[in-house]
């Protein structure tokens, strides 16, 4: 038997952890970097990516690229010694102490040293999963630029709220680049207008600077001001206002946001809470979300990426069914999947989104088959 191997032999020889790693990481390549840079965005319309968890990529007829909680991290990687740090806000907020398995659940879709265009830097938190300093060091290190607008080059904004900015900072962004906003702040970038409005993410308030056993007392203590450490953002753009919650649980207040604003589309934090959690809304909040906000479409994010936390929009779907004629809904719920793109309002009856599926130019080249009825 005569096996030709010695290539293959070579390549088994070469063959490292550190080479696999490059060959495979990010999982997805350049490819939605390259999408998302060749698309062009039709007058009054807006196109969005879903970058996983609350990450989001917006585009804009006027070539504004902005992103929002783009984070490129991951979660438990090891059991290592199988506990929490006391002072996690996981911690704080139920007082476990055994190890929190939250291991990433989705892909890596976009490649942050790929990128070669934003004008602005986003962050609702400064939770880890919602910031990214790998991201942020491309954006300094490329000496990415945008204009503002009277047509000056400027480099890149960082906005958030001021501890976002703390963490920006620390990190080694120039604390001239970085604007801190809170409830009520208005910012013009390119044709999109960011307005930034109060968060409902009361896992912030018990949130620590400190998750060791210095960790800060909060018992008895009037919180700190939440807008101080979170902002929701309306994104006010030529196809629509998209309103991003970030990481909020559900709030009456959203109603009084429905009442100020105009909302097209609105992003929740859905997830399946574990017993002794409220960290996430479950799918009733997401109804009641965009019921309050009077949005026309309302879109569930952040169940896909802790293995924990993970959720079944269909329940969201069963609960939309039972509720929309007696309640008389407005809205209707759309169910993406992480890399997909949303283009408001073309997309605006769609119900669920799908991958491209491929294959549109089959049969127009000739086949390379046996006979037909292998068919």
């Amino acid at each position: 038997m005569n096996v030709k191997g010695d290539n293959n032999m070579s390549r088994v020889s070469e063959m490292t952890r550190e080479s696999w790693i490059m060959s495979t990481f990010p999982e997805w390549g350049t490819w939605l970097n390259e999408e998302i840079e060749n698309e062009e965005v039709k007058p009054g319309t807006v196109a969005m990516w879903w970058l996983g968890c609350t990450g989001m990529w917006f585009k804009t007829p006027g070539g504004c690229n902005l992103t929002i909680d783009l984070w490129c991290g991951n979660g438990k990687r090891t059991h290592g010694n199988g506990k929490m740090a006391v002072g996690h806000q996981m911690a704080n907020m139920c007082g476990a102490r055994d190890m929190q398995p939250n291991l990433r659940a989705v892909p890596f879709v976009i490649d942050p040293f790929a990128i070669k265009q934003v004008d602005a830097v986003l962050a609702t938190h400064y939770h880890q999963d919602h910031m990214s300093a790998e991201y942020a060091a491309h954006v300094i290190q490329s000496g990415m630029k945008t204009v503002d607008d009277n047509g000056k080059e400027i480099p890149v904004p960082f906005i958030g709220p001021k501890k976002s900015v703390e963490l920006w900072v620390k990190w080694g962004v120039p604390e001239d680049r970085c604007i801190t906003v809170r409830p009520g702040d208005t910012i013009k970038v390119k044709d999109i207008e960011i307005v930034a409005l109060d968060s409902f993410d009361r896992t912030c308030l018990v949130t620590t600077d400190s998750t060791g056993p210095d960790r800060e007392e909060l018992t008895g203590v009037c919180p700190m001001d939440m807008d101080d450490k979170a902002v929701n953002y309306l994104i006010k753009t030529p196809g629509g206002n998209i309103y991003h919650s970030g990481d909020s649980h559900y709030s009456i207040y959203f109603a009084k946001h429905g009442k100020d604003y105009d909302v097209d589309v609105a992003f929740g934090s859905y997830g399946e809470n574990p017993v002794g959690m409220a960290d996430k809304m479950t799918s009733c909040d997401i109804l009641r979300m965009a019921e309050a906000l009077r949005c026309k479409v309302v879109i569930p994010i952040h169940y896909d990426v802790w293995t924990n936390f993970m959720a079944d929009v269909n329940e969201i779907q069963v609960l939309y069914d039972m509720k929309k004629e007696r309640l008389d809904y407005r809205f209707h719920p759309f169910f993406w999947e992480v890399g997909g793109k949303y283009v408001y309002p073309t997309d605006k009856d769609k119900r669920a989104y799908h991958h491209r599926r491929g294959f549109e130019d089959c049969f127009e080249a000739p086949q390379n088959i046996p006979f037909r009825s292998c068919l």
